[in-house]
């Protein structure tokens, strides 16, 4: 494999090295710290029957393939006025998920530094600002890429978060408004003469929403632009996709977002690409493996919504597996956590979706997992 598409070995954001340098997205509805802890530990489910590794082991970074993981995105103004008790829920992360960062989103350049302080007093090892997300809710509230139409008052969160904390501090955003308000270069410039530890760009619009395909060649003027590391993000669905996003812009890090749910395995799929020029893929028996994992971790968590976020996870691990809208119909039906993982047994334990050779067998000209299926990346 040439090295001019490897995805780096890792990269220093500050004071944190992230290895190998690869992140995941902070995702709406998504990045929990379930399934953090579920991605971190891809590297378990898909392990032979009779691996000594277990759910409870100790995962790092490189066997994971992944090498920085962050938060959902959360409102400054809340987290500010809420109670301790309240912020935990919200906040809430364990030993094995360093490193990792908390997302944040607001436009008042001091109760986001008072959010930052509490992020860097809960024991995180980055804060980030979110520019980037393109809800209307958030940017009706001049919160995430809203922002974009002002960079004077960027600069002013930017100066005034930095002077609060002392962990890294980032920032994640896109191209700008819309077309005709490019700002990704100036402000680029702008977070690396206020102190900022590295930039990530979505190379979309705000307009754009997630349609259309992502401008990577803005990624590479960034980085010409700047010293600090650059994370390049969007239409990475494969590790082909990570190592020719490095090799066309230079980026120092690939960030993942929606294509983490529907493939989980896709951070060790990039390192073992970037090592050896392929890499495995799932069989119906990993992919049984990782379903049960990521239930039973939600289960573990005792949280009232469970049953809920297993519905939702079902469509994406499923799609384009013979049979796997059974399964979806089954899940869907089901009252209880338990039921639900009763109807994955009943699944696989009849072979659905496989090969004889055990590999996932998928249904003709199906596509990736469709965008309807994704909630925000932030």
């Amino acid at each position: 494999m040439p090295d001019d598409v490897r995805v780096p070995a890792s990269v220093r954001i500050g004071s944190v090295t992230v290895a190998p340098a690869t992140v995941l997205a902070p995702m709406a509805g998504v990045t929990d710290t379930v399934f953090r802890r579920f991605i971190r530990n891809a590297s378990v489910f898909s392990a032979e029957p009779g691996h000594p590794a277990s759910i409870d082991a100790q995962i790092t970074n490189q066997q994971s393939g992944c090498g920085l993981i962050m938060t959902e995105f959360t409102s400054a103004d809340g987290l500010s006025r809420m109670r301790e008790s309240r912020r935990k829920r919200y906040l809430t992360f364990y030993d094995d998920e360093h490193p990792i960062s908390a997302q944040l989103f607001g436009s008042n350049p001091q109760t986001l530094a008072e959010a930052a302080r509490i992020v860097q007093e809960t024991g995180f090892d980055m804060v980030d600002l979110n520019l980037g997300c393109p809800a209307k809710r958030v940017v009706s509230c001049n919160g995430g890429s809203g922002l974009l139409r002002d960079l004077p008052l960027i600069g002013k969160i930017f100066e005034t978060v930095r002077t609060a904390v002392t962990i890294p501090f980032t920032v994640k955003f896109r191209l700008g408004w819309n077309d005709n308000h490019i700002v990704c270069v100036p402000l680029a410039r702008l977070a690396e003469e206020c102190g900022l530890n590295a930039v990530a760009l979505h190379a979309r619009t705000r307009e754009q929403g997630y349609a259309g395909q992502a401008r990577w060649e803005h990624i590479a003027e960034v980085k010409d632009a700047v010293k600090i590391p650059v994370i390049g993000n969007g239409d990475v669905r494969t590790p082909e996709d990570a190592g020719a996003l490095v090799a066309k812009t230079g980026c120092d890090a690939v960030m993942i977002g929606r294509a983490a749910p529907a493939n989980p395995w896709i951070f060790r799929q990039i390192a073992q690409y970037t090592a050896t020029g392929h890499y495995d893929t799932p069989t119906a028996q990993d992919r049984y493996r990782m379903i049960r994992t990521y239930f039973e971790m939600l289960l573990a968590e005792a949280l009232p919504e469970a049953p809920g976020k297993m519905k939702q996870f079902a469509s994406w691990f499923t799609h384009g597996v013979p049979g796997g809208a059974a399964l979806r119909k089954a899940i869907y039906e089901a009252k209880t956590g338990e039921t639900i993982l009763d109807a994955v047994e009943v699944f696989f334990a009849k072979g659905a979706g496989t090969c004889s050779n055990g590999e996932i067998m998928t249904e003709p000209g199906r596509a990736p997992v469709p965008e309807e299926f994704f909630l925000v990346e932030n």
